[in-house]
């Protein structure tokens, strides 16, 4: 029975045509995504008016994804990954569908966003390390950049057409027929896995059957990063980056709406300028494989993208301004998480790379929800106040980003831009992180030797 099985897989899409089909059922899944999380941000921001409404939102979802990733990396090695990746896009699902029930019987609140969130939070913690993991089994390591920038550009695009889609349903469709979408994308992210093949590593079943516990192989991401300087120094880099990213973005749609008098169209107009930035770099990204020296992609992509993007986004007081900075910063994302994900799958071997990998990510995001906790509380309580008229801070900085309603949070993006180029440029007088390229060895070069 066992041969049949096989056979039966073996005749499934494989290598790049598999990834190709995976990545459209995702693409698929991001758009009905980010259409929801439009629409309940505009509900959210109406039901509430505060910054620290929407900052706990993200956080409520985005913190579980992080904390549970250890423990999410070692089942990835020990089970299949498809069937992982599965059962993420189901939870998500579920989550979806009790805040539709929930809106259609009209008793939706705040907390049930945290909850729910929260919930599709923990499942998510597995999608990340099991996509990439499978990655590196479907396609040769040439292709590898390439891939990366099609998951990154795949992102980017639902970010342009999600918002303008959501713009143009709410009206026709209210928040629950676009949730009711949403649904339906997470079916159709679930039918193309079903009909691709991805391999396993070999070393699947012996972890399973070689008596090693699930606590300690949750350690083991630990343990492989902190003896190699370089992935770990790589990692530290992103978690300050990600500090100062998420303390600035989370506030993104309180300052447009309290700087344009909830001006919903352009709040729209701007997140789809996030995503014509991803798509234009994606594209780039797929078509060259990025840099030769990955590192580069990383460290500059950061430092432009904080610059041009996060500081200008403080700056700008118009559409205009606002759409050419979103525009910039993620234009340079598709080079930064492509470069980077490209040196750790060359360098991690693959039957460990979902530990490896969710451990990685635990590292680089771990600051990123303690950002979304306090980001609200110094948008509304400290910089607020501090940035209206005859505010203590007003005198100071009033002639760079305004006063009044917005001013503070814009003043917040400025700082941490500034922070964010400095970190970037930073990396290159850290050797460990400047030549890990060179340090560390490719996985497969252990085994020609």
């Amino acid at each position: 029975m066992s041969g049949s099985v096989q056979a039966t897989e073996t005749r499934l899409p494989t290598g790049m045509r598999a990834f190709t089909v995976v990545w459209v059922g995702q693409l698929v899944s991001l758009l009905g995504t980010g259409m929801t999380n439009f629409a309940l941000t505009i509900w959210a921001w109406e039901a509430t008016g505060v910054a620290t409404t929407l900052a706990m939102v993200g956080f409520f979802a985005f913190a579980p994804t992080v904390l549970a990733s250890p423990f999410a990396g070692a089942m990835v090695d020990r089970y299949n990954r498809k069937l992982i990746m599965m059962l993420s896009d189901l939870a998500a699902g579920l989550s979806t569908a009790v805040v539709l029930l929930l809106l259609i019987t009209d008793r939706l609140q705040i907390w049930h966003l945290y909850l729910t969130g929260a919930f599709a939070g923990v499942f998510q913690a597995f999608q990340f390390p099991a996509y990439s993991a499978a990655v590196t089994m479907m396609i040769p390591k040439e292709q590898y950049g390439r891939a990366n920038g099609m998951i990154g550009l795949a992102g980017s695009a639902s970010n342009i057409i999600a918002p303008m889609a959501a713009g143009a349903l709410l009206g026709v469709l209210g928040i629950r027929g676009i949730l009711a979408f949403d649904i339906i994308t997470f079916i159709a992210a679930i039918g193309a896995l079903l009909v691709v093949h991805i391999p396993q590593p070999v070393s699947a079943e012996t972890a399973r059957e070689g008596g090693r516990s699930i606590l300690r192989d949750s350690a083991y991401g630990f343990r492989y990063i902190f003896e190699r300087p370089s992935l770990l120094g790589l990692q530290l880099v992103f978690f300050a980056i990600n500090m100062t990213a998420t303390l600035g973005f989370t506030l993104l749609a309180p300052m447009v709406l309290a700087r344009t008098g909830n001006d919903t169209l352009v709040l729209g107009g701007i997140t789809s300028a996030f995503g014509v930035g991803g798509v234009v770099g994606g594209i780039m990204m797929s078509a060259w494989g990025g840099p030769g020296r990955r590192i580069h992609g990383v460290l500059m992509g950061m430092a432009l993208s904080s610059l041009l993007g996060q500081l200008c986004m403080g700056l700008g007081r118009d559409i205009i301004f606002w759409a050419f900075a979103a525009f910039s910063s993620m234009f340079f994302l598709p080079f930064i998480n492509g470069s980077n994900q490209a040196i750790w799958q060359a360098k991690v071997p693959p039957e460990v790379q979902g530990r490896v990998f969710a451990t990685r990510r635990l590292i680089a995001q771990i600051s990123a929800p303690l950002s979304m906790a306090i980001a609200g509380p110094l948008a509304d309580w400290v910089f607020g106040p501090a940035m209206m008229p005859g505010g203590g801070l007003a005198p100071l900085f009033g002639w760079l980003v305004g006063t009044g309603p917005g001013a503070g949070i814009s003043l917040i993006f400025v700082m941490t831009g500034t922070l964010g180029t400095m970190i970037g440029l930073g990396g290159y007088a850290i050797r460990h992180i400047r030549d890990a390229e060179d340090i560390l060895p490719d996985h497969d070069s252990r085994t020609t030797a």
